[in-house]
C-alpha cells in the first residue's frame, strides 16, 4: 500500500478495518501496529493527538 499522508487516524483505521486489519497492540510512542489474519500481514499507523498544537507551542 505503501505510505499515506493527508488522511485522518480514524480514515485510516476505517479503510484498515474494511480490509480485514484487526488492532494486534500499541507500538513504541503513539503507534499501533495491526494485523491481517487472511494475509499474515502487520501495518504500523501513528496515532498523534494535537501534533500541530502541541508543535506550536514548544516554539
Amino acid at each position: 500500500m505503501g505510505r499515506l499522508s493527508g488522511f485522518k487516524y480514524r480514515q485510516v483505521v476505517k479503510k484498515l478495518k474494511g480490509l480485514g486489519f484487526k488492532f494486534d497492540r500499541q507500538a513504541a510512542g503513539s503507534h499501533e501496529i495491526w494485523y491481517n489474519p487472511k494475509t499474515n500481514r502487520y501495518t504500523t499507523i501513528p496515532h498523534h493527538r494535537f501534533t500541530r498544537r502541541n508543535i506550536k507551542r514548544d516554539s
